[in-house]
């Protein structure tokens, strides 16, 4: 990238967020959102700090476009998205849903790789940039807020997707977003698209670049700090990185990434992280997709120590072996000492002081004993175990 690129990113710019569990959450296999549902999420994003979110796919069913309108007429402190294929029939069921929104987005997409337009689309280059064209204007008439996304940008040809993005842009969608739809991508080719569009895009200078990540290949939030290094203003992501396939690129992974590593890379956002832990149950108990225990930020294992060096280092100072304060992610329990076998003595020490088990060292040295022999035989040595141990230990 020129030096004159890189000095047209601002230092300490704003990342916009634009959530879509709502939308291509709802596209993992089983997934089904009532409308109720919609709005309560919805609700729950916009006091996160959430930017726009992305209610639902109008165009595919009349129930989908009466969800869309109830989250337009209930939410209102944060843009409210529709998708729309780059189709006449698409855009105007978005532009309906929305009619009551306070701030409304329309979100066109149009496939862009070779391998799509000959396989799915059946259209030549020419005629598919006048379908963009003519599908941006038409949402323009609807609201100035238009997003237009080249569906399977990264394996799009780069010199048609630089036509097709400069069409869209020309027409009017004040945000492109590119999209790496089966998840293919690597940080690198990620940073490479963003300068080449940044590049070579005339008028991209007043447009805000997005980027849509999928975690086909585990790279999904990896991908989303590369766009965002290379330019990014905006990032579309999943609460628990549900969604189509693998999933999606992760809501509360990127907030965190950028709470940790946003200094270095000059952005910030405005999402309250406090809200994270408990919009990540919403969306689990809604979606009925549990959260793995060792997902990032919000698995049930984020915060749970169960080696005895591990224990010793966080009960001496949290920081030595958790990068994340669980209470700045809203965690109810916070950091935990798991007992297992390979716990050790500062661990059993200190959970047997939260139980309020007052033993004098002969006694605690029995009682570790029992515990280590316990331990070998069952996972997890639990608070009622303990109890049985240090009473029996007490009393010999």
């Amino acid at each position: 990238m020129s030096e004159g690129a890189e000095a047209r990113i601002p230092p300490s710019r704003r990342v916009v967020f634009l959530d879509t569990t709502l939308r291509d959450g709802e596209q993992s296999a089983g997934v089904a959102f009532s409308a109720r549902h919609k709005v309560e999420i919805a609700e729950a994003l916009a006091d996160l700090g959430v930017d726009v979110v992305e209610a639902g796919f109008p165009g595919a069913s009349e129930g989908e476009l009466e969800a869309v309108r109830a989250v337009a007429g209930e939410v209102d402190c944060t843009i409210v998205c529709g998708l729309a294929r780059a189709v006449a029939v698409d855009v105007a069921a978005a532009a309906d849903a929305l009619r009551e929104a306070v701030r409304s987005r329309i979100h066109v997409f149009v496939n862009a790789s070779e391998l799509q337009l000959a396989h799915q689309l059946g259209k030549a280059h020419q005629e598919v940039i006048r379908i963009a064209e003519r599908s941006v204007r038409q949402a323009r008439e609807a609201t100035p807020d238009v997003e237009f996304s080249p569906m399977d940008a990264t394996r799009a040809d780069r010199g048609f997707l630089l036509e097709l993005v400069a069409a869209a842009v020309a027409a009017g969608a004040r945000t492109i977003n590119l999209p790496d739809t089966v998840g293919c991508a690597r940080p690198a080719g990620v940073a490479r698209l963003f300068h080449d569009v940044r590049a070579h895009v005339p008028g991209i200078e007043g447009v805000t670049l997005s980027f849509h990540g999928h975690d086909d290949l585990g790279l999904a939030t990896a991908n989303a700090l590369s766009a965002i290094e290379a330019g990014a203003g905006q990032v579309e992501v999943v609460v628990n990185g549900i969604g189509e396939r693998a999933g999606n690129t992760s809501l509360e992974e990127v907030v965190m990434a950028l709470r940790v590593h946003g200094p270095d890379l000059g952005v910030r956002t405005g999402v309250d992280p406090r809200g994270l832990h408990p919009l990540s149950r919403l969306v689990e108990q809604r979606s009925g997709i549990a959260v793995p225990p060792n997902k990032a930020v919000v698995g049930a294992n984020a915060f749970r120590h169960a080696s005895g060096i591990h224990q010793d280092g966080v009960l001496k100072l949290r920081q030595n072996y958790e990068l994340i304060d669980p209470e700045e992610v809203g965690h109810a329990v916070g950091t935990e000492i798991v007992l297992g076998k390979l716990s050790g003595r500062a661990g059993f020490r200190e959970r047997v002081r939260q139980l309020g088990l007052a033993l004098e060292d002969d006694a605690f040295e029995a009682a570790l004993r029992r515990f280590q022999e316990r331990a070998d035989r069952q996972r997890v040595v639990g608070d009622d175990d303990l109890r049985e141990i240090c009473s029996a230990s007490a009393a010999a």
